[in-house]
């Protein structure tokens, strides 16, 4: 594959992770009552692709031995389960752009998870961009009032978006000890798999019939670009980007991801550009970008 094909599906990477945001937006506003019918339907899509392609890459699926077994599940109930109702529920409630400036953030407390659990050190860049990403996440939580985090008066949209980062940091601690016997497809593959076994249950008693019936067009396209395209696509060619140039490099195109949802925010959805958010977006992206200068050898494992 050529360089400049490389690249040019890395851009598009970002920019599908980015579009995430806004067809999250849009299904989970209108089918606001449903946020675990919509996660299922995502992702019991995107299992079916996603096991496709790991039978055709690697001819099997791969056996899983027992403990292998439960970090698949928590992976699931973790990136999946709970990273995906939290996400549609608090799209549901704020807008597009600023939940992906929080969603932002993962890079920072994952890093501080790793210190917490894995007794990794932090290099001196990242205890800069450690608390400068987080800074920039509590001016765009608070919408330029950060007193108002203290004085308990952020909205539960911020909070459920939070809870998205959290969730996102254990996924991507217990995956660093899952991909050190799985592949990255089939790890995410698998999670995506228990993810949507777990959503089920729960989404049969929401009334995933009622979604279902309930879902125009325009909401079915969302759910099939999360699916395809936020998932299966934007993952494998991610990895495609770490195969052919390296995990340094393809990982800065993470951070265009939240540029690009914001963009795609202000053109498509016509949501303002605020001084706070423009201010957080600041903070935010100069904190990412010093803290991943350190981590650049960790995969994550989707978006």
């Amino acid at each position: 594959m050529r360089s400049s094909t490389v690249y040019i599906k890395l851009v598009l990477t970002a920019v599908f992770w980015g579009g995430t945001f806004i067809a999250g937006h849009e299904v989970a506003r209108h089918l606001e009552p449903f946020p675990f019918s919509i996660a299922f339907l995502r992702f019991a899509l995107a299992a079916v692709l996603l096991l496709s392609l790991v039978r055709l890459r690697e001819g099997r699926f791969p056996p899983l031995a027992l403990g292998q077994a439960v970090q698949v599940v928590l992976l699931g109930l973790t990136g999946v389960f709970a990273y995906n109702v939290l996400f549609f529920k608090g799209l549901s409630l704020i807008e597009a752009g600023r939940a992906a400036l929080i969603v932002a953030t993962c890079p920072a407390f994952i890093a501080v998870a790793g210190v917490l659990f894995f007794r990794e050190k932090l290099a001196p860049v990242q205890a800069i961009g450690i608390p400068l990403s987080i800074l920039g996440a509590a001016v765009v939580i608070s919408r330029g009032h950060v007193r108002q985090i203290v004085a308990g008066g952020v909205g539960p949209g911020e909070l459920f978006i939070l809870g998205c980062v959290l969730s996102w940091a254990a996924y991507s601690l217990i995956g660093k000890v899952a991909l050190r016997r799985l592949s990255p497809l089939a790890a995410v593959s698998y999670s995506s798999l228990a993810g949507t076994i777990a959503l089920a249950l729960p989404a049969l008693r929401e009334g995933l019939g009622q979604a279902v019936a309930r879902a125009t067009v325009l909401d079915w396209t969302a759910i099939a670009y999360l699916a395809v395209f936020g998932t299966v696509l934007g993952f494998v060619w991610f990895y495609q980007g770490v195969q052919r140039i390296g995990a340094t490099r393809a990982g800065l195109f993470i951070n265009f991801v939240p540029i690009s949802a914001v963009l795609l925010a202000f053109f498509l959805l016509r949501e303002p550009v605020t001084w706070s958010l423009a201010l957080g977006a600041a903070l935010v992206l100069s904190g990412v970008y010093l803290t991943n200068r350190a981590a650049r050898s960790q995969k994550p494992l989707t978006e």
